[in-house]
């Protein structure tokens, strides 16, 4: 950043682009990992995703050119499923990284135990995850003379993300073994990891999987037990503690 000029974001994509221009170093390191199952923690700045090409085409070669399956897991904290505008801004990210990516995707509302730290959910967390019927958000809007005002935008874009039907969320409490296995074979499922067992034993299994054989219901469960409609948490006297 000291040498080019550049700021924390300016910077992060000049080195997004540095990798794309040297994907040799990247096959030789990858080449040593053979046989491993490979997580890659990419950088946060959404605009690498939502439009810049970069990340698309370094995603393109390790799937195309190098035989590489991979599945995008994309982290939205669970918190903004209380601010009907701020989810509806989460929903649009989610799509347009979903379009202009085009790999298999699993979204996530992580942080679930921390949900309703800004404040209630309006709706049960399954509305959430399954995406379905966003009309009903816009009852839910302050009556804020700026939300009102973009009303009708609301609206087209809530059309929009329904038309696509694309976009739906695991949840995930990562103190919470269940929900971190749960996820995992989203994942795994997304990625075609789970069909490349051999063992006749394991075909059912793998239908099952295959299927979504989880309902709805039991994926969200223990989050909207445990951590909706309950008592505000008192934040700051945990910090005191």
């Amino acid at each position: 950043m000291d040498s080019v000029g550049f700021g924390p974001n300016g910077g992060l994509i000049f080195c997004i682009e540095y990798l794309e221009k040297n994907l040799d170093w990247l096959k030789e390191q990858l080449a040593k990992l053979e046989g491993h199952y490979l997580l890659f923690d990419c950088p946060g700045q959404v605009e690498l995703y939502t439009h810049h090409d970069s990340m698309r085409n370094i995603f393109s070669k390790l799937t195309v050119d190098w035989k590489h399956r991979l599945a995008v897991v994309h982290l939205v904290d669970s918190h903004y499923c209380s601010d009907p505008g701020k989810f509806i801004s989460v929903l649009l990210t989610s799509l347009s990284t979903m379009i202009h990516i085009e790999l298999p995707f699993v979204n996530v509302l992580s942080k679930a135990d921390l949900i309703e730290k800004f404040g209630r959910i309006p709706f049960n967390l399954d509305f959430f995850t399954e995406v379905q019927d966003l009309s009903f958000l816009l009852e839910h809007f302050s009556e804020d003379p700026f939300f009102q005002k973009y009303r009708k935008l609301n609206e087209a874009l809530i059309s929009v993300i329904e038309d696509y039907s694309l976009v739906s969320f695991e949840v995930l409490h990562v103190e919470d073994k269940e929900s971190m296995l749960r996820l995992m074979k989203s994942v795994d499922r997304s990625n075609g990891y789970n069909f490349q067992s051999k063992e006749e034993s394991n075909f059912q299994l793998l239908m099952s999987m295959a299927a979504g054989g989880d309902f709805e219901y039991d994926k969200i469960a223990k989050i909207q037990e445990n951590f909706i409609g309950k008592k505000e948490p008192d934040y700051q006297a945990e910090m005191d503690s």
